[in-house]
């Protein structure tokens, strides 16, 4: 029995893009949940396993999800430069943009949790400024991929 490349690259792709959404969407829900607790204990146990999340989930289907894209692209015919692909290549660099700190800063919401939870003290007032510019930081990164989604669907002749 042989696999139909395409059929693979697509099955790939949208496995993918199914595990960066889902779990951005769901770690993000789950942060902010644990941060209207204002509970230490939630807020450190929550961060902890978002970070892990991200290193598990997020990173390996992002690293998949252009390297697919381009094998689909390749398959298919397209060329690199139409004009949805840079565009969609805009926002997956616009939301890798917009991940990046926000892992730095999940890490640092834990750290700071941690230490809050291990001296007996409340959450410092510098995780909750991170988890703000970290909720600040997801909105542009859950809009650029759900242009990346309808780009992928529609591929519009955009000039």
């Amino acid at each position: 029995m042989s696999v139909d490349p395409y059929l693979l690259a697509k099955w790939l792709h949208i496995l993918s893009s199914t595990v960066l959404f889902g779990t951005g969407i769901g770690t993000a829900f789950q942060m902010v949940w644990a941060m209207r607790t204002g509970r230490i204990e939630t807020i450190y146990s929550v961060a902890s396993g978002v970070v892990v999340a991200d290193w598990l989930f997020t990173l390996p289907a992002g690293i998949v999800q252009p390297l697919s894209g381009l094998w689909l692209v390749h398959l298919a015919g397209y060329g690199v430069v139409e004009p949805w692909l840079l565009v969609t290549y805009g926002l997956y660099l616009l939301a890798l943009a917009a991940w990046v700190p926000v892992v730095q800063l999940q890490i640092r919401i834990r750290d700071m949790a941690g230490v809050a939870l291990q001296n007996g003290d409340g959450l410092p007032e510098a995780a909750r400024r991170a988890y703000r510019i970290w909720f600040v930081l997801g909105w542009p990164a859950f809009v650029a991929l759900v242009g990346v989604f309808w780009l992928m669907i529609a591929k519009p002749p955009l000039w």
